[in-house]
């Protein structure tokens, strides 16, 4: 499996104020992501994920150490284009990312600036707000949709212009839970049917629970990384760093306290459901 984001040695600090000391945000993060894959990234308020999101498309810059993007290096500044072409960003407020008046328009804008043929534009905004499921919305003005709406035209701009890789950042902290039901289908459809590597940055357990694979991160490092089950059941270090697990995980933590002992890995109220009744038959 080739690799789409490679993440050497990486420091970067935010630089100071008025000749104060800049912020150190990572100091040696290392780190590779598989092309076609599904990340989750998790960590607490101030641990990195928006800084590292940015890096993977030549928003940030690294201070030391080297990021590749499909083998590019984000530092050059002649593959700048190519870059961008390859990781599409969609990031929390959709209202930041559409510019036009009219949905079919706003996800036209990405190709044009690409300098994409007009009939080949066309077949990419039809196809891409098929995908995200708002093609009978092609007519409609943005800003009377919904935010999970909103947020999936914002996707389809993304995919209009045919990246490898979409990196989202917290693309459902602004919805309500119909909204990031709308938009987490969209994501995983996107992985499994069209194989675009996808990285969530989230604070949602539940979401994270969805990805093939989560990193999460502390003061700048990578403190856990595997499939969601194995890194759920570490629910003490999970607590250490701040985070909680998914609600059934914790439901299962909270009775092995007292006495019971139930496997930390129902990630869903099927699975855990199912654990507590067969408990029950016993």
């Amino acid at each position: 499996m080739s690799t789409a984001i490679q993440v050497e040695h990486l420091n970067y600090s935010y630089p100071g104020v008025d000749n104060t000391p800049g912020v150190a945000v990572f100091t040696d993060l290392s780190l590779q992501i598989e092309e076609g894959t599904f990340v989750a990234v998790l960590g607490s308020n101030g641990c990195g994920k928006s800084t590292l999101a940015k890096h993977f498309n030549s928003i940030l810059l690294p201070c030391g150490g080297k990021v590749y993007v499909c083998g590019m290096d984000s530092a050059n500044e002649d593959k700048l284009i190519a870059i961008r072409r390859s990781v599409g960003m969609v990031f929390q407020n959709p209202d930041n990312q559409i510019v036009a008046n009219v949905v079919e328009e706003d996800v036209a804008f990405g190709p044009e600036n690409l300098g994409v043929a007009s009939p080949v534009i066309r077949q990419r905004v039809d196809a891409a707000l098929k995908q995200v499921g708002m093609y009978a919305y092609r007519e409609h003005a943005p800003h009377l949709l919904s935010g999970g709406q909103k947020q999936r035209i914002a996707i389809a701009g993304v995919i209009a212009m045919e990246p490898k890789c979409i990196v989202l950042d917290e693309p459902t902290a602004m919805l309500d839970p119909r909204g990031r039901k709308e938009v987490m289908d969209t994501i995983r459809n996107l992985n499994r049917d069209k194989k675009i590597t996808v990285v969530l940055i989230t604070h949602h357990m539940d979401e994270a629970a969805q990805a093939q694979r989560v990193i999460v991160l502390n003061k700048g490092q990578v403190a856990l990384d595997g499939d969601p089950r194995s890194v759920f059941a570490q629910v003490d270090v999970l607590h250490e760093i701040g985070l909680a697990a998914p609600d059934t995980v914790e439901l299962c933590w909270e009775l092995n306290k007292n006495g019971f002992d139930l496997p930390l890995e129902r990630l869903n109220a099927e699975e855990c459901a199912q654990t507590l009744y067969e408990l029950l038959c016993k």
